[in-house]
């Protein structure tokens, strides 16, 4: 989930790590701001609950390679809870919850906490939550400064006293609009999703056996990168779909480092006109943002007119330097257009 020449690496909490989780939590917090407070019951019933915080969403460890062979060490921690569950105390509705994000004193400085951050929002982001959101004490500056950093908002109406401390309560906005929602498709979705690109693609052009093949292979790209479905909000319709690699890789040749390469983005013949378009490409940007790229590209032919009318207006520019000529079997050819876009401008 991060940079692979990071010196950790960023997974779902394991059984073997359950026993040495809590006790990270406990010692980050005790060399905290806050860590001559005394630790209440509820809190340290919190920390223990490693089953009951996963069961209420993911647990995600930062481990790095042990060095005595017998596996990784953790090194850091965060829990991404739903909103509607036992543990959540900020989050209302589509929303959800990140908390207990700890780094081993002994590790502070490496961007270790950075790093969990972003999994956890791409984590929210995959689950089509509304937004993440968290609460901080006061005196945490310099974790309230890196939550200025990923664009977080201050909440200050959902502020709250928790004993000695008052949680600043924090928001980073994961969706573009309220009447779609965007989010990973699920695994009885295949069927669908492939039906949908594939008309999608197929009602603008004449697609080849092999390009064919290629867009109808929904149930491997799940497997090996990412597929998101745009969908209603009120019905759980689905409206588009669009495909990204995972943290660290490329979905296409296209891609450099520091950057986001997308493909087969489709919207549903019955759900044109609504902006599902615009609403993909503006999640692929947030998932740029969120992972720290710079860049949002792509690659796409000389057919897709109103493809390319929409990365026009979005702000994409053409990549000339990029662009090649595509040899078809029958000998006929094509320009394959390249465009990109910088990352800054993306609001959450």
């Amino acid at each position: 989930m991060q940079n692979d020449d990071a010196p950790f690496h960023i997974r779902p909490i394991r059984d073997r790590d359950v026993a040495d989780e809590p006790a990270l939590i406990a010692a980050a917090f005790a060399a905290g701001p806050y860590g001559h407070l005394p630790v209440s019951a509820e809190r340290r019933a919190l920390e223990r609950d490693v089953s009951g915080r996963a069961a209420s969403g993911a647990v995600l460890v930062a481990a790095a390679d042990g060095v005595d062979g017998d596996g990784d060490r953790l090194l850091g921690t965060a829990s991404v809870l739903r909103a509607d569950s036992p543990y959540s105390r900020v989050a209302v509705g589509d929303e959800a919850e990140v908390r207990l994000v700890a780094v081993d004193p002994d590790a502070q400085g490496t961007g270790l906490g950075q790093a969990l951050m972003r999994a956890s929002m791409e984590t929210a982001l995959g689950w089509g939550a509304d937004a993440l959101l968290l609460d901080t004490g006061e005196l945490n500056t310099r974790a309230r400064a890196l939550y200025a950093r990923l664009g977080f908002d201050r909440l200050p109406e959902r502020d709250e006293r928790f004993g000695e401390v008052v949680g600043f309560a924090y928001r980073f906005g994961l969706q573009e609009r309220d009447d779609i929602r965007v989010r990973l498709m699920r695994p009885d979705e295949v069927e669908a999703v492939t039906e949908l690109v594939e008309g999608a693609y197929a009602s603008d052009f004449e697609l080849s056996d092999a390009y064919r093949a290629d867009i109808v292979a929904v149930a491997e790209r799940a497997r090996d990168h990412q597929v998101w479905v745009a969908t209603d909000a009120s019905t759980g319709a689905l409206l588009g779909t669009a495909s990204t690699p995972v943290a660290g890789a490329t979905i296409s040749p296209l891609a450099r480092a520091g950057e986001l390469d997308f493909r087969f983005l489709g919207v549903a013949a019955d759900a044109r006109r609504r902006g599902v378009g615009e609403v993909l490409v503006g999640h692929v940007l947030r998932l740029a943002r969120i992972r720290g790229l710079e860049r949002v590209v792509l690659n796409t032919g000389p057919d897709m007119l109103a493809a390319q009318r929409l990365y026009d207006r979005l702000g994409f520019e053409r990549l000339h330097e990029r662009e090649f000529t595509f040899e078809r079997p029958d000998g006929t050819s094509f320009l394959m257009i390249a465009y990109g876009r910088d990352v800054e401008a993306t609001a959450a």
